[in-house]
């Protein structure tokens, strides 16, 4: 026997895609189309998810953002119905996913982390057990079938099994069976993760072609350059949000000035810019430094400060950036971690 969907596939779909076609006559609510709130969930003495309470818009790319053990994943499997919250709620298209999970189920589609498809099915028998399983009527799947290829560009490899795909290839699959059934919401973990440069921006350009048709796509991710892309982000560390708002909001809320540097000792220099008066924050990004500065702290003072404490130290470049949400997001942990509300 292949590899398959795991157990909830089918109630749940590709990797935990949910749902047969939306029914009709929704699509015209108003008010948003995904809601939680309070949203928690405790694995005995740990908390994953604390009081998470958010809004997401009918076509909204709306990013959960975050490190490894943030919650996203457990954010996910609750907001698709696969997970028990342990307290809060949660709507979808004005249906309570906490009290009736499989009336919910219609207007969703959850891709989970694992490939969870047949290896030993070809693409177009994997896209046609999805439209088997989600009751997709035949008349309406040569069309469908032909514009998941189109875009997933996987048409030329209809005939090649499932397992013999690349990670971004199979990512693309597990993508297009959970669009089969023309889901109202997208929910998507890490999709583009440990897939290769290209796939990811294949990906994503996918996902906004869905969110101009009306798709609305909550998708989570530790790419902080990736989460740029959304409409809105909300940012989540341990469980928690530091902050919801859209990606150029959330840079521009930084007060104060970024300067990435260069020297022949990058830590050295994370080190002393971090006790240095008037720097807000200094962490290492690659080979330089990016550091939050006070209006009154020039580049040239700055230069003047490492030196005067470090004369070994060779400062080879000093310039002024703009933050990007991976700053933004470390230093609004800094803050936390300090008890700054």
């Amino acid at each position: 026997m292949s590899e398959g969907p795991p157990r909830d596939a089918a109630r749940s779909g590709p990797a935990g895609c949910a749902g047969p076609s939306a029914p009709a006559g929704r699509s015209g609510a108003s008010g948003p189309t995904l809601t939680t709130r309070g949203l928690t969930r405790r694995f005995g003495p740990l908390t994953a998810v604390e009081d998470l309470t958010l809004e997401v818009a009918r076509g909204e790319l709306f990013g959960i953002v975050g490190p490894d053990g943030a919650g996203k994943t457990t954010t996910l499997r609750m907001l698709a119905g696969v997970l028990r919250p342990s307290a809060g709620e949660i709507e979808v298209e004005g249906v309570d996913v906490v009290r009736d999970p499989e009336g919910a189920k219609p207007y969703l589609a959850y891709m989970s982390q694992r490939f969870g498809l047949y290896n030993d099915l070809t693409v177009e028998e994997n896209l046609t057990f999805y439209a088997d399983l989600y009751r997709v009527p035949r008349r309406k799947r040569p069309d469908r079938m032909a514009r998941l290829y189109r875009f997933s560009r996987l048409g030329e490899f209809h005939d090649r099994r499932a397992g013999a795909l690349s990670g971004g290839m199979k990512q693309k699959l597990s993508l297009s069976c959970a669009l089969i059934h023309h889901p109202r919401v997208l929910l998507l973990d890490e999709p583009t993760f440990g897939v290769d440069p290209i796939s990811r921006r294949e990906l994503w350009l996918i996902l906004h072609e869905m969110v101009a048709e009306g798709v609305t796509v909550v998708v989570s991710t530790s790419y902080l350059d990736e989460a740029e892309r959304c409409d809105r982000v909300a940012l989540l560390d341990r469980g928690r949000v530091l902050a919801l708002a859209p990606p150029t909001a959330l840079q521009a809320r930084l007060e104060g000035v970024m300067f990435a540097l260069r020297t022949s000792d990058p830590r050295a220099t994370r080190d002393l810019l971090r006790v240095t008066p008037g720097v807000a924050s200094a962490t290492l990004f690659g080979d330089a430094v990016h550091a939050l500065v006070g209006e009154r702290l020039p580049a040239d003072e700055i230069r003047g400060r490492l030196i005067e404490a470090l004369p070994t130290l060779e400062v080879h470049d000093i310039e002024r950036i703009d933050p990007s949400l991976e700053d933004v997001f470390i230093h609004l942990v800094r803050l936390r971690e300090a008890g700054v509300p």
